[in-house]
Order: structure tokens, then C-alpha cells, then sequence
């Protein structure tokens, strides 16, 4: 049962990290990658698709994604999807490429995606430690029920806390990432 508890938490807890990381790709840096266009939605026959199932998404260069639709005619509503999108591209067309340039960040605006950082870290600890809370409960209710012993009972919550460390410190590790990726000029 303590085995079981134990591998549950961690699976939760990793999948916590797994989250983070999607949140914080979705932070824009100075520099292009292709994963910042997953999000963006495209009507193609009457349903939103994401851009990646009606075009190819490449690097040009550090500073500019290149999107190849496969059908003309799209070419215009994928430009105009990434162009209303909320991350402050503006894409240009060339025929049935088109060229996304990544404008180079602001101090203030640096600033301002740290602090986005920082807040999706606070909520990605805040998961973790929740989840503490609830082993340590669950673990509580299992002494009253006399289905574990006392001792178990404090080295399980030793162990989780452990656990909770170590993901604590894995949040940290990524945002000081993060934050040394935005801030870099």
C-alpha cells in the first residue's frame, strides 16, 4: 500500500513538472522555435485546426520561423491566425511560404516574462506541495484505521518529503533556466 502511494505521488509529481515545462515553452525568448506557433488555431474548412496539421513549421534562422502550408489558398489564413494570435508576431507572405520574424525583446518586456516565469513556478510548486498534503493525509487516515503502524507512517512522510525536494528543486532548476534564457540579450 506505502509502495503504491509512494509511485502515485511521484507519477503526480512528475507529471507537475511535465506541465511546467509545457507553460513555460509557451513563454516567448528572443529566440524562434517552432514550438511557439503549437498553440495558434487555424479555420480550415469550417473547423480550428492547429497551424502544425495544415503546414510544415521550420527554422530559417535564429531569428525567423518559416511556415510552408501544403494548400495554397491557406497561406492567407495562416498568416492571418499567427497575426491575431497573442504573441506579438507579424508574419509576412512570400507565395506559400511564410516568414515569421521574432522582433527582439524589450528590457521592460524581459521584465515582465520573468515575472510570468516566476508565477507559473509559484503554481507548479503549489501543485507539488498539495500533493505532499495529500499523501501525508492519506497516510494519516491509514494510521486510524490501523492499517499501517506509526513508524511506517513517519517514514512515508519522510520519504514524500524527500520526493517534494526534489521536484521543488527540479521547478527551480527550470525557471532559473528560464529566466537566464529571457534575460539574455
Amino acid at each position: 500500500m506505502i509502495a503504491e502511494l509512494k509511485k502515485n505521488i511521484e507519477a503526480k509529481m512528475q507529471k507537475s513538472i511535465e506541465a511546467l515545462k509545457l507553460d513555460l515553452a509557451k513563454v516567448r525568448t528572443g529566440r524562434a522555435h517552432t514550438g511557439l506557433l503549437d498553440h495558434v488555431q487555424v479555420e480550415y474548412y469550417g473547423a480550428l485546426v492547429p497551424v502544425t496539421q495544415v503546414a510544415n513549421i521550420t527554422l530559417i534562422d535564429a531569428r525567423t520561423i518559416g511556415v510552408q502550408v501544403w494548400e495554397k489558398p491557406m497561406a492567407g489564413k495562416v498568416e492571418k491566425a499567427i497575426r491575431d494570435s497573442d504573441l506579438g508576431l507579424n508574419p509576412s507572405s512570400q507565395g506559400e511560404l511564410i516568414r515569421v520574424p521574432m522582433p527582439a525583446l524589450t528590457e521592460e518586456r524581459r521584465r515582465d516574462l520573468t515575472k510570468v516565469v516566476k508565477g507559473e513556478g509559484e503554481n507548479a510548486r503549489v501543485a507539488i506541495r498539495n500533493l505532499r498534503r495529500d499523501a501525508n493525509n492519506h497516510l494519516k487516515e491509514s494510521v486510524k484505521k490501523k492499517e499501517i503502524s506509526e513508524d511506517d507512517d513517519r517514514r512515508t512522510q519522510d520519504e514524500v518529503q524527500k520526493l517534494t525536494d526534489k521536484y521543488i528543486a527540479e521547478i527551480d532548476r527550470l525557471l532559473t533556466q528560464k529566466e537566464a534564457e529571457l534575460m539574455a540579450v
